[in-house]
C-alpha cells in the first residue's frame, strides 16, 4: 500500500470513530419514556455527555462535563430550539473533576433542537453538544 493511500485510510478511519462516538443514541432513563443521548470531545481534553427525554409533558435534559480536573469554573448555557431555558456557572468537583446539569424544559411541538455549550472560564475550553428529540 502505497503512504498516501494508508494515510488517508487512517484519517477516514479516524473521522469514522469520531462521528460514531457523537452520533445520538436512544437512552433509557429513569423516571419516564426513553430519550436521546450524544456524547463527544471539547475542543480540549474534556469529554461532554448530554441526554434528553420526555418525561411529563416536559423534556427533562442532563449535561455532564468531565475534565478530570477539580475546581475548574464552567459557563453553562442550554437551549430548546433556541430559546434558553438555562444559563450559570457550575465548578467540576472531586473525585472525577466533572459536574452535571439536569434541567427540565417545555416540550415544544415537533422536533426538540438541544443544544449545550459550556465554557472554561480559566482556560477558554469550549464543549458544544446537541441532540433532537
Amino acid at each position: 500500500m502505497n503512504t498516501r493511500r494508508h494515510i488517508a485510510t487512517i484519517a477516514l478511519a479516524g473521522a469514522t470513530a469520531a462521528a460514531i462516538v457523537a452520533a445520538p443514541t436512544p437512552a433509557a432513563a429513569s423516571g419516564g419514556g426513553t430519550g436521546v443521548q450524544a456524547s463527544g470531545t471539547c475542543s480540549g481534553s474534556t469529554h461532554w455527555t448530554f441526554k434528553a427525554k420526555h418525561d411529563d409533558g416536559r423534556v427533562e435534559t442532563e449535561l455532564e462535563i468531565d475534565s478530570n480536573h477539580n475546581g475548574q469554573t464552567w459557563r453553562v448555557r442550554l437551549w430548546d430550539d433556541g430559546v434558553r431555558y438555562f444559563a450559570g456557572q457550575r465548578v467540576t468537583q472531586a473525585p472525577s473533576g466533572s459536574f452535571v446539569v439536569r434541567r427540565s424544559t417545555a416540550n415544544r411541538a415537533g422536533t426538540d433542537h438541544l443544544t449545550a455549550r459550556a465554557r472554561n472560564l480559566s482556560n477558554g475550553e469550549l464543549c458544544q453538544a446537541h441532540v433532537n428529540l
